[in-house]
């Protein structure tokens, strides 16, 4: 694989790499293999969170291997073991070579077909640099997502609300946005009710009033928001869920896409309308919220 470092440096550390729960060792991204037959690649029948590490530090980690059971049980697959996940993750950290951020994808299959025995592996990754999208924002347009608000509630076996490997929808998200000359989407239900981005959290501002769309909704729970949530309350702001419509993000005081990777992104620019940018609140949620200066 391009760009990946196959052998240990000097240090004894790696570069990108992967620590499967059955064996416990970190090996090199490019040397690591799954079945072809797990049921993650031939399926995309599995679960996975994906947790930002900044200075060795993990975000939100708790919420994250709370979320993963979650979307096992979702799923009737068996309960994952938290423990040994939380183990493999540390390990793998502890193993890469030291960098100022990180990601660490906790993955979860149903295993072989046939088997019933699951799979499961972590992997550490070089985080990329995000500083200009927290800094100077990044640029969003509405896609119908196809279905009613109330889908959750109608249509359960469509598992909204948990965090699947079945991720093409959102890359062709992301691809039509790139097309319309944007980097991120936010999803709108087809009776127009805010729902989520492709992989974040929407927050909207008006006036010292902070909301974000329902998890009810059928959207995935985010770590991130909740950290942000918390910390608004320690602000005395007032944070709560709610139901969204596309007027109130065209008219918000302050928009932001909130994501384990990003963390906090402020939208400069929705469907080509410019909207306000206030980058100094930002960077106070990004120190209170995750000890990150920008």
């Amino acid at each position: 694989m391009k760009g990946v470092t196959d052998t240990a440096p000097d240090d004894g550390s790696f570069g990108d790499l992967v620590v499967f729960l059955d064996e416990g060792v970190p090996v090199p991204l490019a040397s690591a293999a799954v079945n072809v037959a797990d049921l993650a690649v031939t399926r995309g029948d599995g679960i996975f969170e994906s947790i930002g590490v900044i200075d060795g530090r993990f975000i939100e980690f708790e919420r994250h291997l709370a979320r993963l059971a979650h979307s096992a049980a979702m799923l009737d697959l068996p309960e994952p073991d938290l423990e040994a996940f939380e183990a493999a993750a540390r390990r793998g950290v502890a193993a890469h070579r030291p960098e100022p951020e990180l990601l660490v994808k906790l993955l979860y299959s149903r295993g072989i077909e046939g088997d019933d025995v699951p799979s499961g592996w972590i992997q550490v990754l070089t985080g990329p640099d995000h500083s200009a999208a927290r800094r100077e924002g990044v640029r969003v347009v509405t896609l119908d997502r196809g279905y009613r608000h109330d889908i959750a509630q109608t249509s359960p076996w469509l598992l909204q609300g948990a965090k699947t490997l079945s991720y093409a929808l959102n890359k062709a998200a992301l691809r039509e946005a790139a097309r319309r000359g944007a980097e991120d989407v936010i999803f709108v239900s087809s009776d127009d009710v805010v729902l989520e981005g492709p992989t974040a959290n929407v927050l909207v501002r008006h006036g010292d009033r902070f909301r974000t769309p329902r998890t009810d909704l059928g959207i995935l729970a985010g770590t991130t928001q909740a950290a942000v949530f918390d910390t608004l309350d320690a602000m005395g702001f007032a944070a709560e869920e709610a139901l969204l419509s596309p007027a109130d993000l065209a008219s918000a005081d302050g928009l932001w896409l909130l994501s384990s990777g990003r963390l906090i992104a402020p939208v400069r620019e929705l469907d080509g309308r410019p909207l306000p940018v206030d980058a100094p609140f930002t960077t106070t949620l990004l120190e209170k919220s995750f000890g990150l200066p920008t």
